[in-house]
């Protein structure tokens, strides 16, 4: 039988350097701030989002007429509920993070409680993008043998749906979340959309691996990519500091009905 692994007294010299390696840089480190969101929290909310949109393919199955509403009215307040407390503390963090003190919890948590609400009440219309999502999928696969398999198969499907219901609380103001929730999709799917980017209706990624879509990309309707395209952005422009220039237009508009094929990449902020 093996022995444990006694560290003895190189643990506290072990430690002070450790601990001295957080107080050198801060770049790496989340100490004396309150407020960070939870990624395991912010991947359950995905999940039950994925039920809701998706009733009968994710989480409970033989879901009938009869009982869908009950089953809708359980999960609603679930989801609610870890959706209120992770806009809490992405708004808190924000506030943090910019020191301003506008009000403090009292204010992140009214704000919070509002987001969660409006953002609720958008689930009907992001269903129906939603579908058109799917719809497009099997139109444009002539190996899809149905809308189940698009649904339930189709990484791009996942990782555009992922996508919409980020690109939402991007627009709230919500701050670090849904880059989360895209990286999410990113790791599962292998599609990288950054959530600041708008992309019309009835939109399908092909095969998907490797697509990249960057935070100011305008997609219109019914674009179809292929896997491996990037819409990317050329070097970024620095200012005279050296530090790089945000909050313009940097990534390529893809006007409606065009299609992009396989491994093409497209930068800059040209149409």
């Amino acid at each position: 039988m093996i022995e444990q692994f006694q560290m003895g007294d190189r643990l506290p010299s072990l430690v002070a350097r450790i601990v001295e390696s957080y107080k050198a840089d801060a770049r790496t480190r989340h100490i004396d701030r309150a407020y960070l969101p939870s990624r395991r929290e912010i991947t359950d909310i995905i999940e039950l989002l994925l039920e809701l949109a998706y009733p009968g393919y994710y989480g409970r199955q033989n879901l009938t007429l009869h009982n869908v509403s009950f089953h809708v009215g359980e999960l609603l307040p679930r989801i609610a509920q870890k959706l209120f407390r992770q806009i809490y503390h992405c708004l808190c963090y924000g506030e943090e993070l910019a020191g301003n003190g506008r009000g403090g919890p009292k204010a992140c948590d009214a704000r919070a409680r509002e987001l969660t609400m409006q953002y609720l009440e958008r689930i009907p219309e992001l269903r129906e993008i939603i579908s058109g999502d799917v719809q497009a999928a099997y139109d444009g696969d002539p190996a899809a043998v149905n809308t189940d398999e698009v649904i339930l198969a189709y990484p791009g499907v996942l990782a555009v749906t992922v996508y919409r219901f980020a690109h939402v609380l991007h627009e709230m103001g919500v701050p670090l979340m849904p880059r989360i929730m895209t990286e999410w999709a990113h790791s599962m799917t292998g599609v990288d959309i950054h959530p600041g980017a708008k992309i019309g209706r009835n939109f399908f990624i092909d095969h998907a691996t490797g697509v990249v879509i960057g935070e100011t990309t305008e997609i219109g309707d019914n674009v179809k990519l292929y896997q491996g395209v990037t819409l990317g952005a050329l070097s970024f422009p620095k200012d005279e500091r050296g530090r790089l220039i945000r909050g313009h237009k940097r990534h390529p508009t893809v006007e409606e009905g065009v299609t992009v094929y396989a491994n093409a990449t497209v930068l800059g902020g040209a149409t």
